[in-house]
C-alpha cells in the first residue's frame, strides 16, 4: 500500500479581537418578508451611485446584494492586512487602481453610515486589466461601471436598517443591524 501522506497547509491565524468577547457574536434580525429585486447598473456611473439610486426610487434602504460580474471602467481597491499598531486585527490599505477590471463574483451590503448617509460596502473577486485575479474590498465612490449594464440581485431589508455604528470588541466601525420597526 502506498503512503499517501502529504504536507497539511498551516494551521489559519487565530485573530483575537482587542475588545471584550460579546457574549452574542453575531447579531441579528429577522423579516417577517423580504423582497427580492433584480438591478441592472448603469454604465458610467460610480458603483455606489449605480447601487444606491434605484434602490433609493424603491424605498429600499439596507439590502444585501450580490454582483453577478461584468466589466468596470475603473476599480479601486483595498484589502486588510494585520494592523500593525494592534488597535485592532486589520486595517485597510490605501487605495489600490486596478484599472479597467472584470468583475467575476461580489457581494455589497447596503446601509447607512455613522452620519446616516448610504453606503455600499462591497467585497468582490475581479479580473485585473494585467490578467491577474485579485479580490479585496472595493472603493464604491470610485469605482466605476464600464461599457455594458451590471445585473445585481438584491435582497430587501424591509423592517430594520443596517447602520455604521463603533464596535466594542473589535474596535472599529461595523455595518450591524438597528432596531425593528
Amino acid at each position: 500500500m502506498k503512503d499517501i501522506s502529504f504536507n497539511a497547509p498551516p494551521r489559519p491565524r487565530t485573530l483575537i479581537h482587542p475588545g471584550k468577547s460579546m457574549p452574542t457574536r453575531i447579531s441579528h434580525r429577522h423579516c417577517k418578508q423580504g423582497r427580492h429585486v433584480r438591478l441592472y447598473l448603469q454604465p458610467g456611473l460610480s458603483l455606489h451611485n449605480a447601487l444606491i439610486e434605484p434602490l433609493q426610487a424603491l424605498g429600499i434602504h439596507s439590502a444585501s446584494t450580490t454582483l453577478l460580474g461584468g466589466a468596470m471602467a475603473k476599480l479601486l481597491y483595498c484589502v486588510a492586512p494585520p494592523d500593525a499598531s494592534g488597535k485592532a486585527v486589520i486595517c485597510y490599505t490605501a487605495p489600490i487602481d486596478a484599472g479597467q477590471a472584470n468583475f467575476i463574483f461580489g457581494n455589497a451590503t447596503i446601509g447607512k453610515d455613522a452620519q446616516g448617509q448610504p453606503i455600499v460596502h462591497c467585497h468582490a473577486a475581479f479580473r485585473a486589466h494585467s490578467g491577474a485575479v485579485k479580490g479585496g474590498h472595493i472603493i464604491a465612490k470610485e469605482t466605476f461601471i464600464g461599457e455594458q449594464p451590471i445585473s445585481v440581485l438584491v435582497i430587501a431589508f424591509n423592517e430594520f436598517d443596517l447602520q455604521v455604528s463603533y464596535d466594542p470588541e473589535t474596535n472599529i466601525s461595523l455595518i450591524q443591524p438597528g432596531e425593528v420597526f
